[in-house]
Order: structure tokens, then C-alpha cells, then sequence
């Protein structure tokens, strides 16, 4: 147990209310200090500076004031609105105090007399006139721009660093990047009790923005390099370290659909709030098992949120109604809510923010993705197993229950499971596959593994008809034959 001394000197936290920053920080910037945010052009320092001083008056009745050396009053407010930030409502309320100074950088002089103190003066009024606990400078270089003697730069950014700190506010500085330096001058970075280090960057002709927190004196802090987004709303990062695996399980099991595969899994189906991996090579059936798992789902009264990647709303009803399933009078109650678009028009990033936020809004008691393998397309294979990482951990915490398909590349019964990667981090796991037997064109389904309950390791073979999805023999492995009497209690 902490003595009254320890507690005292435990570093405080100002939270941000950037979504996704609190939570790799541990609660946030330190309170009563100086932050940097530094990256190059175009990579979000200004948005970060903007949305801590916005979501600080809004959210944590901590008022704020911003003060830009680079943009006028009148284009920030118009940038702060494209975000959805009402900025001359919270001027009127004397929740933000906005300031632009101009600083005409050929009037400034290198010389032992160079300092502040206009700047502390002009700052210090704009502070108590509101009662800000926030401070936002925009950007550092603006001040020094003609300086090269670094003794005075250093000199001055400590008396500025401190004056800020005895004042009580939290700061957020922006930087320029440098040559080799993580700022133009690389002082700011050793000044600062926080660097955040902001990156956009171009992979394989596709956009992403990285965010790594370089330092953080007293504070355990997550090292990655997290992605974020510049959405309408602000900035949104979504650590892998956000979720934990500390979300608890259900004991409660939820159908198929599919009577027969229900028998396969133990008798019941797939665990509530479990994660589902149907996997195969194109046409096995993989889009017919998981809308029949859907229609199955909403037929309960229950909510089932399906993410289409490769076919409209109207191919997919169209194509249900071949076997037999109905899908829309679900749609029409909204228990069944189908988001068609394929990832690479927004790409890997925004299209993780549009999952979570129309989970958020629909709050679904399934989710499906059909099919993962799209994503891809999208980014590199290891920033979308991240992305499927957390979006797993994301949907379980919240004990829904999903089921995603894969297409493998391979052909044949073989064990070729989400060459994604994620088949290690699913519950369950299906393989289904095309057989050409005696030129018969044959689909075959095997349950690969099912965590926590007995369920059969033997292939059978599945019909698509009119009247659904059936499964009707075992596939005897040995000679490739099916057996109508051996082993038929896992289906019937």
C-alpha cells in the first residue's frame, strides 16, 4: 500500500480526449507540463493541438488557449470547423481564448539581449483572462526562426518551458521535423517532459499516418508505432494495447444456423461472443454459411451487422434467394444492417474506424466480415492482422460474437488456414474445400479446431440447395469415399 508521500509524488495526468492517446499513455499528457508534437508537413500537429485545447473545454471544463504564430484567427476557425469544433461558440463562452501573433522573422536580431518577454506578457494576459488550464503554441520554430546561436535558443526555451510550468498549464508545443533531429533546432525534444512524434508516410501507393510517443519522463508509456486517422471528428488511434484480454466469456452457445454443423460443435453451435473463422478457396461456400449464420441470428430477434467487401446488397439478397434464405425482411426490420464497400476506396485504416463506429451505433449481437482476405488490398498483411487483432479484441469486449471468412489460395482438403494469420487468434476454426470426385464437383467442411468444447475432426461433405445448407455424409479420408453409416451420430 502507497504511503500519503508516494501518492503525493505520483506524476499527474491531463487527459486529452483524443481517442485512442489516453489510453497508450496511461491517462494522458502530464498535467502542469510541457508536451512536444513534432512531424512533418501535413502529418496532424496542428489537428492534435487542436483537438486537446477543444475536447479540454468541452469535455473537461479545463479552458484553453491557442496561440498561433503560422494562421490567422479566421483560418484556424474555419480549420477547427472542418472537424466539427464550433470554435467562436467556445470564444464567445470564454472557454478558448484564441490568439495570432505575427512575428516578421527579418526584425528579429541574434544578439545576448534577444528574449521573451513580450511574448510571457501577451501569453500571461490570455491565460488569466479566461482561466485556462490548457496552452497551446503553434508551432516553436516561428520564435526562433532567426536565431542560430544555440546557447540563446536553449537559454530561452528553458525560461519559456519554465515559465509555462509555474504558471500551472499543460502545454502542447508543435514542432517541424528536422534533418536527422526530431525537430528543426533538436532542442525542443530534450526540453520537453513528453515528445509525441507524429508520421505520414506513403506505403505501396496507399496513405497512412503513424504516431510513436519518443519519451515520457515518469510515466510507462506504449513504445509502438500506433496508426492513426484525421477523421471529421478528430483524431482516432486505435493501439493494439487498448483492449487487454481481460474480457469475460459466456457459457451460453448461439446456432449456425445449420442444424447439422451445430451437431459437429458439440451439439449447440459456436460459443456467444466467440470469434469464427470460415476459410476457403472461391465458390466452397463460404459467403452461403455465414449469411445463413446472419439470417439464423436476426430470425432470434437479434442484431447482426455484416460487412460486404466484394458484392452489392442486392447481389447478396439475390443470391440468398437461390438456396432458400430470405434475408430481407431482416433488413427491413434493421435487424440485419449490411455495409457494402470495398476497403481500398477508404483505406485499411479509415475502414477499422468505420467498423467500430458502426458497431458503436447499430450495437450488434453478431458481426460479420466477408471476406478478411480483401483487406490486403488494402495495406500490408501485418498491419491487417494488427487491425483484425484489435478489432477482435474490440468486438469480444463487448461480447459480440463474429464470425469472419477468408479466401485461401490453395485447393484440396489441406489445412490452409487465413494466410492473414489469424487463425491463431480465432475460437474456432473452419476449413471448407472443393473436391473433384469421379467428376463429381463435391464441397467438403471440417471443423479445424473449437476452443473449449468437444466437436468432430472428421470432413463431411455439404449441399448447397434450395433448402439451404445441409450436411449430409463423412468423408472417409482414407480413400477419399464417403461412408452413409460410420460415424453419421456427430450429424444426425
Amino acid at each position: 500500500m502507497a504511503t500519503p508521500q508516494a501518492a503525493d509524488d505520483t506524476l499527474r495526468k491531463c487527459l486529452t480526449g483524443i481517442h485512442g492517446f489516453d489510453a497508450i499513455t496511461n491517462g494522458g499528457l502530464p498535467k502542469g507540463r510541457t508536451a512536444l508534437v513534432c512531424g512533418g508537413a501535413g502529418c496532424g500537429k496542428t489537428v492534435f493541438a487542436a483537438e486537446f485545447i477543444v475536447r479540454g473545454a468541452t469535455e473537461h471544463n479545463e479552458p484553453g488557449v491557442f496561440m498561433s504564430f503560422e494562421e490567422n484567427t479566421e483560418e484556424l476557425t474555419k480549420n477547427f470547423a472542418s472537424m466539427g469544433f464550433d470554435l467562436s461558440a467556445l470564444i464567445a463562452k470564454k472557454k478558448v481564448f484564441l490568439d495570432y501573433v505575427y512575428i516578421e522573422r527579418s526584425e528579429i536580431e541574434e544578439t545576448g539581449d534577444y528574449n521573451l518577454e513580450g511574448l510571457f506578457v501577451r501569453l500571461g494576459h490570455a491565460i488569466d483572462s479566461i482561466g485556462a488550464k490548457r496552452v497551446v503554441l503553434d508551432t516553436i520554430e516561428a520564435l526562433f526562426s532567426g536565431l542560430n546561436n544555440t546557447t540563446i535558443l536553449r537559454a530561452e526555451l528553458r525560461r519559456l518551458f519554465r515559465w509555462l510550468k509555474d504558471k500551472g498549464v499543460t502545454v502542447v508545443i508543435t514542432g517541424e521535423k528536422g534533418e536527422g533531429t526530431l525537430t528543426r533546432y533538436g532542442i525542443e525534444e530534450y526540453v520537453a517532459d513528453c515528445v509525441v512524434m507524429l508520421d505520414h508516410r506513403i506505403i505501396d501507393q496507399i496513405s497512412t499516418r503513424r504516431m510513436r510517443i519518443v519519451k515520457y519522463r515518469g510515466s510507462a508509456h506504449g513504445t509502438n508505432e500506433y496508426p492513426f486517422l484525421i477523421t471529421s471528428g478528430g483524431i482516432s488511434i486505435f493501439p493494439i494495447t487498448s483492449v487487454g484480454l481481460n474480457y469475460t466469456v459466456s457459457d451460453k452457445r448461439v446456432s449456425s444456423g445449420i442444424p447439422a454443423l451445430d451437431k459437429v460443435l458439440g451439439g449447440k453451435g459456436y460459443y456467444h461472443g466467440s470469434s469464427v473463422l470460415v476459410s476457403g478457396t472461391a465458390g466452397t461456400g463460404k459467403s452461403s454459411i455465414a449469411l445463413t449464420f446472419a439470417e439464423s441470428v436476426c430470425r432470434q430477434g437479434k442484431k447482426c451487422l455484416f460487412f460486404a467487401m466484394e458484392e452489392s446488397v442486392s447481389q447478396i439478397v439475390r443470391n440468398m434467394h437461390s438456396i432458400g434464405v430470405n434475408i430481407e425482411p431482416h433488413l427491413k426490420k434493421k435487424l440485419l444492417t449490411i455495409h457494402a464497400s470495398r476497403p481500398t476506396l477508404t483505406g485499411l485504416e479509415m475502414y477499422l474506424v468505420t467498423m467500430h463506429e458502426l458497431v458503436k451505433e447499430h450495437k450488434p449481437d453478431v458481426v460479420i466480415v466477408d471476406p478478411v482476405s480483401n483487406l490486403i488490398a488494402a495495406g500490408i498483411t501485418s498491419d491487417v492482422k494488427l487491425m483484425l487483432t484489435r478489432t477482435l479484441d474490440f468486438l469480444k469486449s463487448k461480447n459480440i460474437t463474429c464470425l469472419f471468412t477468408d479466401l485461401s489460395q490453395s485447393s484440396g482438403n489441406k489445412d490452409d488456414r487465413a494466410e492473414i494469420g489469424i487463425s491463431s487468434l480465432m475460437d474456432t476454426c473452419t476449413l471448407l474445400a472443393n473436391l473433384e470426385m469421379n467428376g463429381e464437383h463435391v464441397r467438403t467442411i471440417r471443423v479445424i479446431k473449437s476452443r473449449g468444447m468437444a466437436n468432430s475432426s472428421l470432413s463431411y461433405r455439404f449441399l448447397l440447395s434450395g433448402n439451404g445448407v445441409d450436411i449430409v455424409d463423412v468423408l472417409k479420408n482414407k480413400d477419399n469415399c464417403f461412408v452413409r453409416k460410420a460415424q453419421r451420430e456427430y450429424i444426425r
